[in-house]
């Protein structure tokens, strides 16, 4: 009977980590929807980038500095890359007057 209550809580835990790791993102991605310069779409997804990296890296190696700092880094770059790569391009209207 321990052990069923003992899984219980760590399927609890495990839920309620994801809940809040959703909850998370969800957040830090909001304020990407208004953002239409490539600039300002560069530094919303360096910082998401950069949240997520350090994020995995922290997991993967179990609190160590250098390897949550390192992958903080590299999330952060290829977020910067991809919010300037996505960014929308201006419409610019051309007149055309035929003689």
């Amino acid at each position: 009977m321990n052990e069923e209550m003992n899984m219980h809580g760590i399927a609890t835990a495990r839920l309620a980590k994801k809940a809040l790791l959703f909850a998370t993102v969800l957040a830090a991605a909001a304020p990407l929807y208004g953002c239409y310069t490539p600039g300002e779409r560069a530094l919303g997804g360096g910082i998401i980038g950069g949240l997520g990296g350090a994020g995995i890296g922290a997991l993967a190696s179990g609190g160590l500095a250098g390897p949550m700092l390192a992958s903080a880094a590299i999330g952060s770059a290829g977020g910067a890359l991809i919010g300037a790569a996505t960014a929308p391009r201006p419409y610019y209207r051309r007149h055309r007057y035929y003689y």
